[in-house]
């Protein structure tokens, strides 16, 4: 499929979602940070014409993250005019979090935290305004390592971006002239206090990540397979005990 053809295709899908809801959804809420995949996302999503609300909730954020959240919520402000945006500061929600829990402490599970506690908002958002939360997981990162907070940004209604590789995001973002400093900024998932990257932490770089996914004789293979056993408790169904009869 054409990059114009999946441009109309993702969009349409989100809108017969919504139309086909028991209870129409009466927006759309998503969470942007400056990165390619949130903001890929929230432009497909304010081209359905539905009520588009976008969060920026900053937590510790480096200044360069926040400013390209900042950028985008304004391009897209210019761009649409169903599109409503809103920036929801959580540091000292996360101060009194962390302190709260200071007996407990543990630097990944305080990252994680950080997802969840955009999660939550992003689900108060929601409920405000009869709304659906969008994610903006791609398939490499939802399907393929596991590359996400588990109930944190990992906890959404749908997933219109999810069966698009990294590298398939990156062509929707200049298909769809989003900021060329998003798209030329390195991911990151902007939960630590040093601002490392996604490549940083996966150890390899998307493009490799996508051909060990989809090639079994790739030198990459056995990597991409210790980093996806280690979150398969993410993709699976949550382990249920089946009582015999």
């Amino acid at each position: 499929m054409l990059v114009t053809e999946k441009v109309k295709f993702i969009s349409n899908w989100i809108n017969a979602y919504v139309y086909n809801m028991p209870s129409k959804a009466k927006s759309l809420v998503i969470g942007i940070s400056g990165g390619i995949d949130s903001s890929v996302s929230s432009t497909l999503s304010a081209m359905t014409g539905l009520k588009t609300i976008v969060l920026s909730m900053p937590i510790k954020q480096k200044s360069f993250q926040h400013d390209l959240s900042m950028k985008h919520q304004e391009w897209l402000i210019k761009k649409f005019k169903n599109v409503e945006a809103h920036t929801i500061n959580l540091d000292e929600l996360f101060r009194t979090f962390s302190h709260s829990l200071s007996n407990f402490d543990n630097e990944h599970g305080f990252a994680n935290s950080r997802a969840r506690l955009r999660m939550t908002t992003l689900y108060q958002v929601a409920a405000a305004n009869k709304g659906i939360v969008v994610g903006t997981g791609n398939k490499v990162e939802d399907f393929g390592v596991g590359f996400y907070t588990k109930y944190g940004d990992g906890g959404v209604d749908i997933s219109p971006i999810a069966d698009c590789n990294k590298t398939e995001v990156w062509e929707l973002g200049k298909e769809l002239n989003i900021l060329d400093e998003i798209i030329n900024a390195a991911p990151t998932d902007g939960l630590w206090d040093d601002g490392r990257t996604d490549e940083g932490q996966l150890g390899l770089k998307y493009d490799e990540l996508e051909e060990a996914m989809n090639n079994p004789n790739s030198t990459n293979r056995a990597e991409y397979e210790k980093i996806r056993k280690q979150n398969l408790h993410k993709m699976d169904p949550i382990p249920v005990c089946k009582i015999p009869n």
